[in-house]
C-alpha cells in the first residue's frame, strides 16, 4: 500500500513521532481485537496504547521507518506522566 494506507504486520518497529510531544515510541505490535485498531507501543519501558484513525495519522514514512501523527490533548500524557 501507499501514502497513508498500510498493513499493520509492516508497521511492527515504526517509530510513532507526536506532533506536540515528539518521540511516542516504537510500535511493538498492533492489536485489532476491539471496536478500535491501535498501536501498542512502547517508550521508556511504558506501555502506549494509540488508537489508528486517518483523523490522527499525518504522514507514514516508510523510509524512515516513522508514523507520524497528531493525537488528541492529554491523550499521551495518560501514558507519559505516571
Amino acid at each position: 500500500l501507499t501514502g497513508n494506507r498500510f498493513y499493520y504486520h509492516e508497521v511492527i518497529g515504526f517509530r510513532l513521532e507526536d506532533e506536540a510531544h515528539g518521540d511516542a515510541g516504537i510500535i511493538q505490535a498492533v492489536n485489532d481485537q476491539g471496536a478500535q485498531a491501535l498501536f501498542v507501543a512502547e517508550k521508556d519501558g511504558k506501555e502506549l496504547l494509540i488508537p489508528i484513525s486517518d483523523d490522527f495519522i499525518t504522514r507514514v514514512d516508510r523510509e524512515n521507518r516513522t508514523i507520524h501523527i497528531r493525537t488528541p490533548e492529554g491523550l499521551l500524557d495518560l501514558y507519559l506522566e505516571s
